[in-house]
Parts: structure tokens; C-alpha cells; sequence
């Protein structure tokens, strides 16, 4: 049985004072029925896997860079990560991919440095509202995972997280059929590149717009194995609706 993730992107918001909703949500979850993963801006990191220390919380990076040091200003490497506390990553997010150019290649890249690191990596697909309306939503997904992962996945390194683009941030969600398509989709492209045994090892986790409301359907839906969740992961009481959802 894979067990259901809770996975929460604070992406380019916190602070030291917010670090408080972190012990909040140990005390409003102290044994969770899934693993949590909480993925707080680099500033923060350090910080938080020293309160997130012999607690049910564990904690990643949102990026990383693919080589292991060197002259590249501004970025962090995943040895990094792991030398401030990470045990996870998420990588190919897709306001990566937009902001920063960010290819399947390049994603792949970072997923490699992630595993030689230590780190699992959260790969990250998904397609545009337009990719979506010329019902081209398979064929992406399964470009950026053939692009994105490398050979060597297994249901300990890596996690998939599939985000419709269009339902980042806005409320919208696809419907629990569109989501089943398409995490089914998933599940069959692992299998067949990886085999059964690592195929139905890795977690798929649902990323666009996953919130206290929703969490238990969407949980509940054909090879969704948690979520990858935004804004709803930066205030514990709605956080922990979605860990008891999900658990």
C-alpha cells in the first residue's frame, strides 16, 4: 500500500513569525495517518527542520539547482538542501517552468541531483488551461514525464505531482473524473516505463487547488495518493483539515 502524502509549497511566503504554524499543526496532528512534507522558502529552511526535528513533519526545498556547487549566484544546490535538513524537493513546478524557462531537461537534471543528494524529488507535470482546451492534456503530461524523470525512479526517490496549470491559485479544479483520467494515465505510463512493482510504488499526488473542502473527494479519487498543496499549507488549522482528509 502507498502511504497518502500531504504535501504543502509555501512558494514565496513566510517569514521567522510564521515558523509558529508549524508547531501548531505537530499539535493538531501528532501521529498523521500520512507523511507530510512541508516545502518552505530557502530562508526558512534551516529553521523549520530544527523545529520539525522528532516531529511527524518532515520538510524540502521548492528547487534546486543540478549541479552540486559552483558559480551560479542566487541558486542552492541540493546538497544543500539536505545540509539545512531536507529530505525532499519538489522540482519542475510548473511557475518554475514558466518563470525560469524551466525544460523537462533541465528538470530532469535537477531530479538527478536531487537522488545523487539523497533527496526523494517531487516531480512536478501538468498542462495550460490552452493545452487543455485543445485536448492535448495526455500528451503533455506524458512528454514532461518521459522529459522530466530519469531511469532510475523508485517508490522511495520519487513522487509525481500532476497540477493543472489553470487551477493554481484560482479555486478552479478539474472534475474527479478529469482527475482520475489523468492520474490513471500516470500510473500506466510508470508501469509500463518502470514495470508494475516501481510503477505502483510511486506516489501521484493531485496539485491545483487542493483545500480542507475538497481534500477527502479528491483523496479519494483512482491513483491519487495526496496533494501537492499551495496556499492551504501556510495556515496549519487548514492544513491539518487536509492531513485528516488525507489519512
Amino acid at each position: 500500500m502507498r502511504r497518502k502524502m500531504a504535501a504543502g509549497n509555501w512558494k514565496m511566503n513566510g517569514t521567522s513569525a510564521d515558523l509558529d504554524e508549524i508547531d501548531a499543526l505537530g499539535d493538531a496532528v501528532p501521529d498523521p495517518g500520512c507523511e507530510i512534507v512541508i516545502c518552505p522558502p530557502a530562508t526558512l529552511l534551516h529553521r523549520m527542520a530544527a523545529r520539525c526535528d522528532g516531529g511527524p513533519v518532515a520538510v524540502g526545498g521548492q528547487t534546486c539547482h543540478s549541479a552540486a556547487n559552483g558559480a551560479h549566484t542566487g541558486d542552492v544546490s541540493a546538497a544543500m538542501l539536505v545540509d539545512a535538513g531536507a529530505t525532499h524537493v519538489i522540482v519542475g513546478h510548473s511557475e518554475r517552468r514558466q518563470d525560469h524557462a524551466e525544460t523537462d531537461a533541465a528538470v530532469r537534471a535537477q531530479t538527478l541531483a536531487a537522488w545523487d543528494a539523497g533527496l526523494t524529488a517531487i516531480v512536478c507535470v501538468g498542462e495550460t488551461e490552452a493545452e487543455r482546451d485543445a485536448l492535448n492534456t495526455l500528451e503533455i503530461v506524458g512528454g514532461q514525464l518521459a522529459g522530466s524523470v530519469p531511469d532510475a525512479a523508485t517508490g522511495e526517490n520519487l513522487v509525481i505531482a500532476y497540477e493543472p496549470v489553470w487551477a493554481i491559485g484560482t479555486g478552479r479544479t478539474p472534475t474527479l473524473t478529469d482527475i482520475g483520467e489523468v492520474h490513471d494515465f500516470i500510473r500506466t505510463a510508470l508501469e509500463r516505463r518502470f514495470g508494475e512493482g516501481v510503477g505502483r510504488s510511486v506516489r501521484i499526488l493531485y496539485g491545483g487547488s487542493m483545500k480542507p473542502g475538497n481534500a477527502a473527494e479528491i483523496g479519494a479519487v483512482s491513483n491519487v495518493d495526496g496533494g501537492l498543496v499551495g496556499g492551504a499549507s501556510l495556515k496549519a488549522a487548514d492544513f491539518a483539515e487536509i492531513v485528516r482528509a488525507l489519512s
